[in-house]
């Protein structure tokens, strides 16, 4: 989880901002036997749920340098989920479901 997020952060960071000043917001909570984390930005919209899944079966040589950010994000995690913000911006939601040991076993 803490890869997919970082990952989703250095990509508003670089590809959003693009090298400018901007905020991000980042939310955690549990919910669920679920850690939920919540990333907002004021860039220009983007949804990376929408960037479709890069082959990864070519060979390296044959394959565009990048875009397997969002791609190694989306696998790191349970759930991704994208909307735009009420107030503007992006607001992506990444969830990991959480294991729990059984009863007494802690």
């Amino acid at each position: 989880m803490v890869r997919a997020v970082d990952e989703c952060v250095c990509n508003i960071i670089v590809h959003g901002y693009r090298g400018q000043p901007g905020s991000i917001q980042i939310a955690l909570r549990q919910s669920q036997g679920s850690l939920v984390v919540r990333l907002r930005d004021q860039a220009p919209p983007f949804d990376p749920t929408a960037v479709p899944s890069p082959d990864v079966t070519s060979p390296l040589e044959q394959r565009p340098l990048g875009g397997l950010g969002i791609h190694l994000a989306r696998h790191l995690v349970d759930e991704m989920t994208y909307r735009q913000a009420p107030e503007g911006g992006n607001e992506l939601t990444l969830v990991k479901r959480i294991s729990r040991p059984p009863d007494g076993e802690e």
